[in-house]
């Protein structure tokens, strides 16, 4: 039986931390399951698994339906798209068995490429390569999840843009819904004898295929903060969301961009060997963060003090504490009232 693979390449960056994550990880799931039940799906699909952040892994080798099992996503620091792709190719050589004149090969591979965000790397070269050398052997679907996904450069990679925005209760599982069908769908047809590249409709309410690019935003969409417990030394993930604010005065009215706290993640250290290495001087200044989180390892009443060494850890209040960073003794002290001048702190990548 000729098989048909299918490749989910996976966006694990830390903009993707919380509900997002999870619901990838459900929606994985669901996928499995409904491929499970379509006796076509379970004889051709066979699928795999690349997760990008800072770095990019396969991370479920192809496998048939029968034995795949939906992987714990890692989330770290970075969007390397570049090598999410590197990594691809070098899946699609290894894996995918090519016709010659001896034997038939798989089916074309079907890829579903997932991200929300701007590439931290430079895909320019791997985008090349895949248009030069990939493109016409391979299926690629991109999916940028909201308005913050980089539509240009995945415009360069495929003419099958869809931008996903969840927008009411249920919008994710109807795009879930769709993707099982338009595999069905593949899978079917195939055990029919054709090869017919049709998928049902995109529900507009959903799903929408982009046509032009929308211009680049000029603020990001999230701040993304790493801390470490005092009490275990476990890292955490602190992430805000942006919202636009208006401010008014006697003369005019304007927006401003701030960043509002919507989390607080728990992480273990595999965080830091999925996140890029490369150091960032990227800051952001606490007058535009709203809110700071209890940590949630230990519970101590805020994850938001800052140590000389610039890194951030909890504390239960004034008074002395150890860094689990660089290990020094530092005193906290409450800061002036009228001290709204806030301080810098080093984000994530996002």
């Amino acid at each position: 039986m000729r098989r048909l693979p299918v490749f989910f390449v996976l966006d694990c960056s830390e903009s993707m931390a919380g509900d997002n994550l999870k619901k990838m990880e459900d929606g994985l799931q669901a996928v499995v399951r409904a491929l499970r039940g379509d006796p076509h799906a379970l004889e051709t699909v066979h699928l795999s698994v690349i997760a990008f952040a800072g770095i990019a892994r396969t991370i479920v080798p192809l496998l048939e339906i029968a034995s795949f099992y939906p992987p714990k996503l890692p989330l770290g620091g970075g969007t390397s798209l570049g090598a999410a792709l590197d990594t691809l190719m070098g899946e699609l050589d290894r894996s995918v068995v090519r016709t010659t004149a001896e034997r038939k090969g798989d089916w074309k591979p079907i890829v579903y490429l997932f991200t929300d965000g701007h590439p931290t790397d430079d895909p320019g070269p791997a985008i090349e390569r895949w248009n030069a050398r990939y493109a016409s052997r391979a299926n690629l679907i991109a999916v940028g999840i909201g308005q913050g996904a980089d539509f240009s450069r995945l415009k360069r990679l495929t003419e099958q843009v869809i931008l996903f925005e969840e927008t009411r209760e249920g919008d994710f599982r109807t795009f879930v819904n769709w993707v099982s069908a338009s595999l069905v769908a593949q899978s079917r047809s195939l055990g029919e004898g054709l090869y017919n590249q049709a998928r049902p409709l995109l529900d507009k309410r959903v799903l929408t295929l982009v046509k032009e690019p929308p211009p680049t935003p000029v603020d990001e969409a999230c701040v993304t903060l790493v801390g470490r417990c005092q009490k275990t030394r476990k890292p955490y993930l602190i992430k805000y969301d942006r919202e636009l604010q208006d401010v008014a005065t006697n003369d005019f009215q304007f927006q401003v961009s701030l960043y509002r706290l919507s989390g607080c993640h728990a992480l273990d250290e595999d965080y830091f060997a999925w996140s890029d290495p490369r150091a960032s001087d990227r800051k952001v200044n606490t007058t535009e963060l709203i809110g700071a989180p209890a940590c949630p390892h230990c519970g101590n009443a805020t994850a938001f003090a800052k140590c000389g060494c610039g890194q951030l850890l909890c504390i239960n209040g004034p008074g002395k504490a150890t860094c689990p960073w660089c290990e020094t003794t530092v005193v906290f002290a409450p800061s002036p009232s009228a001290d709204d001048t806030g301080f810098e702190v080093g984000r994530g990548r996002g």
